[in-house]
């Protein structure tokens, strides 16, 4: 795993700004290359408004998604189009302004899909989905982006602080019981398919995420501190603004 590299901005809008600067040349770099670009999308104040940002920077330079797949790394379970999803969030922000293929886009499961009100069976669902797109070469096809936010109990995704999702190390999805944060079941990337990214970004804005920031950064057990398990293989970035920063 890569050591976290720290990159300081003066306000969110500015954060969300820069990386989505970078995600558009990543992207753009990728289809030159004549490989596909496998996204992990997050939610959150700052996700959401780097989604937008990423949104605006594609419209202004014409950028082809033909070769992106976009994943996320957790979902509320709740039902599909409900605002409080992630991926509501992000078809507003990004995805209903992008010509993206609707094959390449990967939602995780919603309470009134298919598997019902299974949490269990959703997040098995969406593992094997995962596998096949990885042509079961491995448990995750390789992302070369994951977003993470990061709350201020320090979880990332959907893995908590003492819950059994953050540890776990067998599967490369976890359902989510009981969570701190409503509403109380979701599904969630693992710590493992998360490291296995080329490149992590945490993104941290505001006063509230400083402590997050700083225990992340520190390293540490990620069971009671989950941030500090987020590393990249090639890469870890921390995007901070000077507020997340304040304890740096």
């Amino acid at each position: 795993m890569s050591g976290p590299e720290i990159l300081r901005h003066a306000d969110g809008d500015e954060l969300a700004d820069a990386a989505a600067r970078r995600l558009t040349d990543m992207i753009a770099e990728a289809g030159r290359d004549g490989r596909a670009f496998h996204l992990v999308l997050t939610g959150g104040g700052v996700g959401i408004a780097t989604l937008r940002a990423l949104g605006d920077r594609a419209e202004a330079v014409g950028l082809d998604w033909a070769h992106v797949h976009l994943w996320w790394g957790d979902e509320r379970f709740l039902p599909e189009g409900d605002p409080e999803r992630n991926e509501t969030q992000a078809r507003e922000a990004l995805l209903d302004r992008v010509k993206l293929p609707v094959h390449h886009v990967h939602p995780m499961p919603a309470s009134d899909g298919m598997d019902g009100d299974h949490v269990e069976h959703a997040a098995t669902r969406y593992k094997r989905e995962l596998t096949a797109a990885a042509r079961g070469e491995a448990p995750v096809p390789p992302f070369d982006v994951c977003l993470l936010g990061v709350g201020p109990d320090a979880h990332v995704a959907s893995l908590f602080p003492g819950l059994p999702a953050v540890c776990e190390e067998g599967s490369a999805v976890a359902a989510v019981h009981d969570s701190p944060k409503p509403p109380p079941r979701r599904i969630s990337l693992t710590l493992p398919s998360i490291r296995s990214a080329r490149q992590v970004w945490v993104l941290a804005s505001g006063e509230g995420k400083a402590e997050a920031v700083r225990l992340g950064l520190a390293g540490g057990d990620p069971c009671e501190a989950p941030v500090a398990g987020a590393r990249g293989d090639e890469r870890t970035l921390f995007w901070v603004d000077e507020a997340a920063a304040a304890q740096l």
